[in-house]
């Protein structure tokens, strides 16, 4: 064979090869792919997927098989445009560059100072394994909560489906419609089922779709079978039977949704249980001791000690302890995030706010309000540096020599409060005015959903009576004038009237139409059936109106029964964040407090007498127990309340995703918007609570003093 022939042939044989073995992989990437994830699934490449590409340096490290298989299972589902081997690979230079860094300081910390740290070290190989734990199972977590955020949408992918079906019996169009009432990540999947066919990875939508339901199998068999019996009702040729069909396949969504939520409420209550004890009242309570502990100890253990336990390891377990319950939350069932939705609601959170005069960005106004309250708090520990020593009394610090301890005085603990009440007030002050304007149309939506199906089934009747669809609208408003429904109609009635449009324009019309002031996909869709279906004639629209109308109150009232099964839980979550946890912390707040006080009394007066005694043991105690209760063995009320501040407010951040995730799925909104209202209300209580507490045991310890000593 010629040479130059054969240099052709294997070139473009090494390629084929190479593209025969990614779509193995799976599938080659077009262009056209790439531009429809960029379209649909966001941004190019993510922060962790950027740092997992440049910082990979141990890619030659395999996971193993069943690791292996699980990592890219979770990569193919969330969409991530990396390897299993970089992602072992990144944890692994994670974890040796934290080993590395802990062997350099425990050296330097022995050369320099003469004393090894072992704390920081430990802390740095701590830290170093908790990493490389959570970004080798990033891409799990990741779709772990891909699969929670799609499941959410599966009870109205089956409704939209089975809703243009009833009147269109195609399912290629059904699972477009669907496609584009629902929002990213199942409405992007549906897309994505079309995009196979269209690109001849498969010959037809059934098995494009076939393929796709089959990664739910063990996820959700319920969503298969309901479009199993989607597709079984296009071979029936009775339509009351056809009809039937899809009753049955919504039904099917339905009564599964319930029945494994009524096994997850009650499999709860244990776990949720655990984690307030362990959680929140016992490591607050444990705090109580740890005065005592510091004392006699000898001050062996720092505030310092205190914060990486109470404020890095224990939020970090409380968290994916909770995250672990989540895992096991059914699928089917949760809101919807209008934001990611609506481009019009996305906007607010770009707003200003008027204050005093001026606009300001969200986030300047949080910091406005957050930045006085934060030097407030650090008052006491830069104060000396800038005014002198003069406030060495009023902060309570005690100096020995070039030592200095402290600060211990009451005046500082108060001012330390104000440390967890800048952090909430500036998170929540954020989170509240971000979503203020949003939640409210969200809640206005909701109060139109929750009326529509009984506004609908009265459209439907009219139709059915032979009123015309454009003059049924303002009907019906008449008779429901008042309600957010009535509202709805109003408008649709009054762009037809006063504005000429068609029915689809009043309802439709980017500018003026009455859907962009009620961004529901429900409502939305059930317009376009209505339009669609009559164009088929008025007893078509009516049928198909009234079995809407049917199946949106079926969904409201399961919707209704889920909330009951999660009541009991979600009432003592929400009891823990807003009431026990901040009140349990302030009284230790104060109880410690006044321990303090009195060990450094206590200190105090035994050293005195103990130097007057001319060698001679005071009150039976030995030197050695005297010294127990040095200045420099005692723990500062000002770190000790900032760092209780600061695990109540992790623990309110943490308990409030927690149970927003348990009754709504993966809903941002209403996350940000209770966290907004939470973290004020909850850190003000802690407030109060304290500084009641300080002044009242302030007192007591006075007493203790004066009687005892």
């Amino acid at each position: 064979m010629d040479p130059n022939i054969k240099k052709i042939l294997d070139k473009y044989s090494d390629k084929l090869k190479k593209d025969i073995e990614q779509f193995e992989k799976g599938g080659i990437k077009t262009r056209e792919y790439e531009i429809f994830t960029k379209e649909f699934a966001g941004k190019e490449l993510s922060l962790y997927e950027k740092l997992v590409k440049n910082f990979s340096w141990f890619r030659f490290i395999k996971p193993k098989e069943k690791d292996e298989e699980k990592l890219n299972e979770s990569i193919r589902v969330t969409k991530l445009q990396i390897t299993s081997n970089e992602v072992v690979g990144f944890s692994t230079t994670i974890l040796l560059i934290f080993v590395f860094l802990a062997i350099v300081i425990g050296f330097l910390t022995q050369f320099i100072f003469h004393k090894f740290n072992l704390f920081l070290v430990l802390v740095l190989f701590i830290l170093g394994l908790s990493l490389f734990l959570f970004f080798s199972n990033y891409p799990n977590s990741l779709a772990t909560r891909w699969r929670l955020k799609a499941s959410n949408q599966m009870v109205m992918c089956i409704l939209y489906v089975v809703m243009y079906m009833r009147h269109t019996s195609n399912l290629e169009n059904a699972i477009r419609f669907a496609a584009n009432h629902l929002g990213y990540p199942l409405g992007y999947d549906l897309r994505k089922v079309y995009w196979d066919v269209e690109t001849g990875t498969f010959n037809s939508v059934k098995d494009s779709l076939g393929h796709y339901l089959n990664q739910w199998k063990d996820w959700n068999p319920e969503f298969l079978e309901s479009f199993h019996l989607i597709e079984g009702s296009l071979y029936e040729v009775d339509e009351i039977k056809r009809i039937a069909l899809l009753d049955k396949a919504l039904q099917v969504m339905l009564d599964s949704t319930y029945d494994n939520m009524m096994h997850y409420a009650h499999a709860l209550n244990s776990p949720i249980t655990i984690l307030h004890m362990l959680g929140i009242i016992l490591p607050i309570l444990g705090l109580i001791i740890f005065p005592l502990i510091g004392a006699f100890l000898g001050g062996l253990i720092k505030w310092y000690h205190l914060f990486f336990l109470y404020n890095l390891i224990l939020p970090i377990l409380v968290y994916l302890y909770g995250n672990s319950l989540l895992v096991k939350r059914p699928s089917g069932y949760g809101e919807t995030n209008i934001l990611e939705d609506s481009n019009e609601l996305q906007q607010l959170r770009n707003e200003k706010i008027n204050f005093l005069g001026f606009n300001f960005s969200y986030l300047s106004l949080a910091l406005i309000v957050a930045l006085p309250m934060l030097l407030l708090a650090l008052f006491p520990l830069y104060s000396n540096w800038f005014f002198g020593e003069k406030f060495n009394e009023f902060n309570g610090y005690f100096c020995e020599g070039v030592s200095c301890y402290g600060p211990f005085s009451n005046t500082a603990l108060i001012l330390s409060l104000f440390l967890p009440l800048s952090i909430a007030f500036g998170l929540g002050v954020y989170y509240y005015f971000k979503t203020k304007k949003a939640i409210l149309i969200r809640d206005e939506t909701k109060r139109l959903e929750k009326e529509f199906s009984s506004a609908l089934f009265q459209l439907g009747n009219r139709v059915g009576d032979g009123l015309p669809l454009e003059l049924a609208f303002g009907r019906v408003a008449e008779s429901i004038t008042g309600s957010v429904t009535g509202k709805f109609f109003s408008m649709v009635d009054s762009n037809i009237k006063r504005l000429g449009m068609s029915v689809e324009s009043a309802i439709f019309d980017k500018k003026k139409g009455a859907i962009n002031y009620f961004p529901s996909n429900i409502i939305e869709s059930s317009m376009m059936i209505a339009i669609e279906g009559a164009r088929k004639g008025p007893q078509v629209v009516a049928k198909t109106m009234n079995s809407i109308s049917m199946y949106i109150l079926s969904i409201r009232k399961v919707e209704e029964r889920l909330k009951d099964l999660l009541a009991d839980i979600l009432s003592s979550m929400q009891s823990q964040i807003v009431f026990l946890a901040p009140l349990i912390a302030g009284i230790v707040v104060g109880i410690s407090s006044m321990m303090t006080n009195v060990l450094l009394k206590l200190g105090e007066t035994l050293s005195k007498q103990a130097g007057s005694a001319e060698g001679v043991n005071f009150m039976g105690l030995s030197p050695n127990v005297i010294g127990l209760f040095k200045l420099d063995s005692v723990i500062s009320p000002y770190f000790f309340q900032a760092v209780i501040g600061i695990y109540v407010v992790q623990i309110i951040i943490i308990l409030t995703i927690l149970s927003v995730r348990i009754k709504n799925g993966e809903d941002t909104l209403s996350v940000e918007n209770e966290l907004g209202k939470n973290l004020i209300r909850s850190t003000m209580l802690y407030f109060i609570v304290s500084l009641i507490g300080i002044l009242i045991f302030k007192t007591l310890a006075g007493t203790i003093i004066a009687g005892g000593f």
